[in-house]
């Protein structure tokens, strides 16, 4: 429970992936659907009292759905956005290494999330500095849902706080590791006005 409200969380420090917060972005599982903003949580599975409180919400969520909108009868078996990062998705096919020892969820949302860091809560991060591999603290609220025949619960995001740095999970490569030792000029050479590329004078 975070701020008397049964169904919200606000997590530990996670990992963040598929870090989709700067624009919003359609689901192709979807395509009539309203695109929207996203970004999937790592939770280790040490921080045990995060677990227990997501648990709860999603059994308040439920519990509150049989009153109000599941004709007073909880699935026997319903789906929740929660998964074992050392386990398999839906499709049969193993998490990759960055989910092992977590859990992993995927939150979502319509409207655009904060996105701030912890030594300044004020200001809002630049798109650069948002990126998938780098740990945070984010709000979570958890809803029950009732689609085409289809009963279960899911996870909307709220704000994100960045708590700190971690290696990019993008794949992705700095200007100065792809072009190291090319191109540079050592100042013994250079300052003799002679250019190591060409062997002529600048």
């Amino acid at each position: 429970m975070y701020n008397n409200n049964p169904t919200r969380v606000l997590t530990g420090e996670v990992r963040l992936s598929y870090v989709n917060l700067v624009t919003p972005k359609a689901n192709l599982n979807d395509p009539n659907g309203q695109p929207k903003y996203s970004v999937t949580l790592l939770i280790p599975k040490s921080d045990k009292s995060v677990k227990e409180n997501i648990d709860s919400s999603i059994n308040a969520a439920a519990t509150e759905a049989v009153s109000k909108s599941w004709g007073g009868v909880r699935p026997p078996v319903m789906p929740i956005p929660i998964h074992d990062g050392d386990g398999v998705r839906e499709n049969g096919t193993p998490y990759g290494d960055e989910c092992k020892g977590c859990w992993v969820l995927t939150a979502s949302s319509k409207n655009k999330p904060q996105v701030v860091h912890q030594s300044d809560i004020m200001t809002e991060l630049l798109p650069q500095d948002i990126y998938s591999g780098m740990y945070a603290r984010v709000t979570i609220n958890f809803f029950a849902y009732n689609r085409a025949g289809k009963r279960g619960i899911g996870c909307g995001l709220g704000n994100v706080m960045k708590t700190r740095e971690g290696e990019p999970l993008a794949g992705s490569v700095s200007a100065a590791s792809d072009f190291a030792g090319i191109g540079q000029i050592p100042s013994s050479q250079s300052d003799n006005g002679i250019n190591p590329l060409t062997g002529q004078p600048f």
